[in-house]
């Protein structure tokens, strides 16, 4: 088992090339500058002991230098050990809105953005509990199963669009009815379905699917995003607004957040209402949910106990170093009998 503890530095790699085609213009202006000095047998008579096998050998050693060094920034990891590790946690599955209204901009950067960062949030502060991610609009879709990668789930979360779904409208029903799939332990009672959404446009009649998931013991925790002022839903092209949605008559389609919507359903599921508005409050309130609720053991992982090793390419870097340093540019005099490079005797 392999790990790279800090990758960014691998960046500094290059340099090697940079430090490479430097030598190489410093080799040509000197090549260059020597011929209008004098010609090549004079050059030879003159310095009869330059090598330039050496001059490359010392920017090589250089180079391999460089590279343990950088290595060493990275700090490579091997697994030494395995130990298991028990889990406990949650289950949370986040439903999110991606309905055209969830565009609006009446929160910014908008109402889907927000929803996204507000996730994203949440996650971060999460420890062993498990997620899920299901997107939702005038249908819903399992965009990430329940999962411990909580590195996967932000790089799906951040994928989603309006565009994702072609039917529009916002099927808070069928979203908690796919929800139910996620928790598929009969026992569990640690369930937690959080719904990002501005609560609008919805079918209808949710009250009673609520009611039910509650029975099933999922509670559901609702997160309202936008305002009641509400705002336009803006068209863009290339990241410029050309219009705004339009209804049947011609004017502009204002879409607002719908609190008492969101309220009934999180009444109904033995759950809670949240302002989406403030990331930092929407957090807060998440994490005192969760610490809450019961944990439950799901999982005992296989992990592995990494040890560092940057100490070998750290030393392995000094050795190069310090070669390069001792190793002079001139030829000495077994080498030259040896003739390693196979150059020219005078």
């Amino acid at each position: 088992m392999f790990l790279l503890e800090d990758k960014t530095y691998l960046w500094l790699l290059i340099g090697i090339p940079v430090i490479v085609l430097l030598y190489a213009m410093v080799i040509f202006w000197q090549k260059r500058t020597q011929r209008k000095f004098a010609d090549k047998e004079l050059l030879d008579r003159l310095s009869p002991n330059r090598s330039t096998g050496k001059q490359v050998l010392k920017i090589v050693l250089l180079c391999l230098a460089i590279a343990s060094f950088v290595i060493a920034l990275v700090n490579p990891q091997f697994g030494t050990k395995l130990e298991t590790v028990k889990r406990e946690g949650v289950d949370v599955v986040f439903a999110i809105d991606v309905s055209k209204s969830m565009l609006a901009e009446d929160i910014a950067p908008n109402r889907l953005e927000k929803s996204k960062q507000l996730v994203t949030q949440i996650i971060n502060n999460l420890e062993s509990d498990r997620v899920g991610i299901i997107a939702y609009a005038g249908s819903a879709f399992p965009q990430l199963p329940i999962t411990t990668d909580y590195a996967a789930a932000k790089m799906f979360l951040q994928g989603m669009n309006t565009d994702m779904l072609s039917s529009q409208g916002t099927a808070i029903r069928e979203a908690i009815e796919l929800s139910k799939s996620y928790f598929n332990d009969d026992e569990q009672t640690n369930r937690v379905l959080f719904l990002i959404s501005d609560g609008e446009d919805h079918e209808g009649n949710i009250e009673d699917i609520a009611a039910e998931a509650a029975r099933e013991g999922i509670r559901i925790v609702t997160i309202g995003v936008g305002t009641s002022k509400g705002g336009p839903i803006p068209i863009k092209r290339n990241g410029v607004v050309q219009n705004y949605k339009k209804n049947n008559q011609g004017e502009t389609v204002i879409t607002r957040l719908d609190q008492e919507t969101l309220k009934e359903i999180a009444s109904e599921a033995n759950g809670r209402y949240i302002d989406g508005s403030n990331t930092a409050q929407v957090v807060e309130e998440v994490t005192d949910i969760l610490q809450n609720m019961d944990k439950k053991e799901f999982e005992s992982q296989q992990v592995a106990d990494y040890k560092s090793q940057f100490q070998w390419f750290l030393a392995l870097g000094l050795l190069f170093l310090l070669l390069d340093i001792l190793l002079l540019e001139r030829q000495t005099s077994w080498l030259k009998r040896l003739n390693l490079f196979n150059e020219k005797r005078s």
